[in-house]
């Protein structure tokens, strides 16, 4: 058994996971924690990361470098995504994270993004399903990330990934691109849908998602639209995770909160309060993925980068 720690530090949120990884077999969970910190606040407007925003993340990669050492973690891995991979002063964010947590951080490209996120996307799927009392879901799996910045789409099943793509198009970009309103105009929705549409032309291009099996969701966005799809009374994510979204559920949810107002939003009992701004923005990329894939159901995944994370660098 082996304990490690990983570090996900994304455009909206950063997250810790430190595990105990047998040889073989799915990981025992020590701690997870998410905190919000917007680290992409305004890059994609000004190409730098806020100083502020640089501020918030190293106060709380401090708390999880602590955490990790507490614990007695042999091994960390910080992996850092779209805003900083955008960022014009990428190096004042990493000079941070080496002060902080002793290392740099891996800024890896949107394909190593995208195998992380399947890798652990999918190690505990049949699992899921088992617990729900479902049959396993059917691969080839097309695994979807939407993040803040960006959203990843893999191809892959048990043998390992066949294709994978990231797009520019993640909820924090969107909703500072287009949703400025409260709610948001038909006129904003729509110029956020024409991105995302774009953005899926690149996807199609690229990746053969008609091959798909199931479609696989991970992240924040996707497991609170299904938190609301399923009317949790408080977010649960063992009833979340390995659960089956139909379309017709994803588009009367994202319906519902781009017309909601943002206090309607924060009142929901399921609902992160950094997402409350976001959450608009990420729904309506599930909904047109859905769509424009024409994917009847969305399997949905409480273990994303995090979890892949932890088994590649405890397993290699």
């Amino acid at each position: 058994m082996t304990r490690v720690a990983a570090i996900d530090c994304g455009t909206n949120s950063i997250r810790l996971l430190v595990a105990d990884v047998p040889p073989q077999g799915p990981h025992t969970d020590l701690l997870r924690r998410m905190e919000v910190v917007r680290l992409g606040q305004g890059v994609d407007a000004t190409g730098r990361l806020a100083p502020e925003a640089i501020e918030r993340t190293r106060v709380v990669l401090a708390e999880y470098a602590a955490q990790a050492c507490d614990l007695g973690v042999t091994a960390t891995r910080m992996v850092a995504t779209s805003a900083s991979r955008d960022a014009a002063n990428r190096a004042e964010f990493e000079s941070m994270v080496q002060t902080t947590l002793g290392q740099l951080p891996d800024v890896v490209p949107g394909r190593e993004e995208a195998e992380l996120s399947f890798l652990g996307a999918t190690a505990s799927l049949a699992a899921a399903a088992g617990a729900h009392r479902h049959p396993a879901p059917e691969p080839p799996f097309l695994v979807v990330d939407i993040g803040g910045g960006s959203t990843e789409f893999v191809l892959g099943d048990s043998s390992g990934v066949r294709a994978a793509r990231s797009v520019d198009v993640g909820c924090v970009r969107l909703t500072e691109r287009h949703l400025h309103d409260d709610p948001p105009t038909a006129d904003q929705v729509r110029r956020a849908e024409a991105d995302i549409r774009a953005a899926l032309a690149d996807v199609v291009a690229e990746v053969p998602v008609a091959e798909a099996g199931s479609l696989v969701g991970v992240a924040g966005s996707v497991t609170t639209v299904a938190a609301i799809a399923l009317g949790l009374p408080a977010y649960d994510p063992v009833a979340i995770h390995g659960s089956r979204i139909p379309v017709g559920a994803v588009r009367s949810v994202t319906a519902g909160l781009l017309n909601a107002t943002r206090a309607r939003r924060a009142a929901m009992p399921v609902m992160h309060p950094g997402r409350v701004d976001v959450i608009g923005a990420g729904s309506l990329v599930l909904r047109v993925i859905m769509d424009v894939l024409e994917m009847d159901e969305v399997v949905v995944s409480e273990h994303d980068i995090l979890d892949g994370i932890v088994l590649r660098l405890a397993r290699g």
